[in-house]
């Protein structure tokens, strides 16, 4: 057999006859992105590692502790966890190893240091530490390939470090992290998130008098939605969302509100993002409030099957004598938006966005999903994917 030319990020390329072809490795190279997915780790038993975005992350193939070349990258990490803050860099290390979880060899760091366990090779599978065709039950018996992968706020490939020998992939791993930019110019420059900033799409009397509507009815709290066991199930939780939504239910009310996006909103989405919105999802009046210490942690808003067909966030506030309550979209910077009364920000609702916590006052706003017939049908479709109390949907 014959080395190729090139060579794979990961380790060296061979190029062999038919008959001597072994498993296919997935490999990833700088400027690809990098595959999402959900695992259990130190943090989480389902962790879903997207969330992660908005920092430097170092991914960590050592694959077991029991493997020497493993352990001592591991120990590396230990001895230097200043570089891993949460804040400008987050470290993952993924082990293929039971016994590693099981005889408790790895532990998390907080801030900073976290470990996949990744037994049944999922992971490993995606990032091409393990073959991509080999069933879960037979990685065990096959070589892991170990290596550091950094990734850049929008979870690209930055760069490659296979392990070595003599240790020298671990202090070429921290010299680079030693020279990285600030996160905010992982780019090179300042990026601006791909979003809509629209001033006057409501007008002052328009907004009062859906405040109107939310004072005289008052709202109530809804969770957020995820996935357990293949459905999309609602939960609460006030450290990551806090916040009362009052459905508007007046079909007059619900008309003229469509009719104002239709016209003030649609037309620009189709100008900046070549879609056509046809439809909305909910018409909800939110409020976020510094008494409840309202606020949303970093989420995006179609992750789970019951909320794959929203394609764009609509956030419009009705007022302005608030503090806090900023939005703002990590992956592309610590940047907050805070339109004026009546002004909206429009996004992808695939973007990872939070809202700040409200400090003074009360902010309200109006938080639509829209999307398109394609959509309507996968929204209708996915009904047999809702949890108890979920609504279903009839695309007509």
């Amino acid at each position: 057999m014959t080395k190729s030319k090139g060579s794979s990020p990961i380790g060296p390329s061979i190029v062999m006859d038919a008959s001597q072809i072994g498993p296919s490795y997935a490999n990833l190279e700088q400027g690809d992105p990098a595959p999402w997915f959900h695992q259990r780790s130190t943090a989480a038993t389902d962790h879903a590692f997207d969330m992660a975005a908005g920092r430097y992350i170092v991914l960590c193939f050592f694959g077991s502790t029991r493997n020497a070349l493993g352990a001592a990258a591991v120990k590396c990490v230990i001895e230097n966890r200043q570089y891993f803050d949460d804040i400008r860099i987050s470290f993952f290390g993924v082990s293929h190893d039971p016994c590693d979880e099981a005889e408790a060899r790895v532990s998390q760091h907080l801030p900073g240091i976290r470990f996949f366990w990744d037994a049944d090779g999922l992971v490993s599978r995606l990032y091409g530490a393990l073959p991509n065709d080999v069933n879960a039950d037979d990685t065990s018996q096959l070589a892991y390939r170990q290596y550091w992968l950094v990734l850049d706020p929008t979870l690209r490939v930055r760069h490659v470090i296979p392990f070595a020998p003599d240790g020298r992939d671990a202090a070429a791993l921290f010299n680079h992290l030693a020279h990285l930019p600030p996160s905010s110019c992982f780019a090179g420059v300042e990026l601006q998130a791909p979003i809509l900033y629209l001033p006057d799409v409501f007008g002052l009397d328009f907004c009062n008098q859906l405040l109107d509507r939310y004072r005289s009815n008052g709202g109530r709290e809804f969770g957020m939605m995820r996935e357990v066991d293949g459905k999309t199930v609602e939960f609460k939780n006030h450290a990551f969302k806090r916040r009362k939504d009052y459905i508007v239910d007046d079909p007059e009310l619900i008309r003229q509100i469509d009719a104002l996006i239709h016209r003030r909103i649609a037309p620009e989405i189709l100008k900046n993002y070549c879609f056509k919105a046809t439809r909305t999802e909910r018409h909800v009046v939110g409020c976020y409030s510094a008494e409840d210490g309202g606020h949303f942690c970093a989420h995006r808003d179609n992750a789970t099957l019951g909320t794959a067909h929203r394609r764009f966030a609509v956030s419009i506030n009705l007022n302005s004598d608030f503090d806090g309550g900023d939005l703002n979209f990590p992956e592309y910077g610590p940047r907050k938006f805070k339109p004026p009364l009546g002004g909206a920000i429009i996004f992808p609702c695939s973007l990872l966005h939070a809202v700040s916590r409200v400090t003074r006052g009360s902010r309200y706003a109006f938080l639509p999903f829209l999307f398109d017939e394609e959509a309507a049908r996968l929204r209708e479709f996915n009904n047999q994917f809702l949890g108890a109390g979920v609504g279903s949907f009839q695309a007509n």
